[in-house]
C-alpha cells in the first residue's frame, strides 16, 4: 500500500509532495473516480488515480 500524496509524487503525476498536498485538498484528484481529498488516504493494488486528465493504476 501506499498513501495517495506519495503515490502522485512517484508515479510522476506532481513534482513534489507539497504539490500533491494542495491539489489533494483543493478537490483535483480522483480515485477510482471519485473526487478524494484525503491526502493520507491508502491506496491498492488495482485502484486508478486521475489528475488533470491523466489516469495511472496502482500496480504491485
Amino acid at each position: 500500500m501506499i498513501r495517495l500524496s506519495q503515490f502522485l509524487k512517484f508515479s510522476g503525476l506532481l513534482d513534489s509532495g507539497g504539490d500533491a498536498k494542495e491539489v489533494i485538498i483543493d478537490g483535483f484528484v480522483r480515485v477510482n473516480g471519485e473526487e478524494e481529498r484525503r491526502r493520507g488516504r491508502q491506496l491498492h493494488d488495482g485502484d486508478t488515480v486521475t489528475f488533470e486528465g491523466r489516469t495511472v493504476r496502482v500496480r504491485p
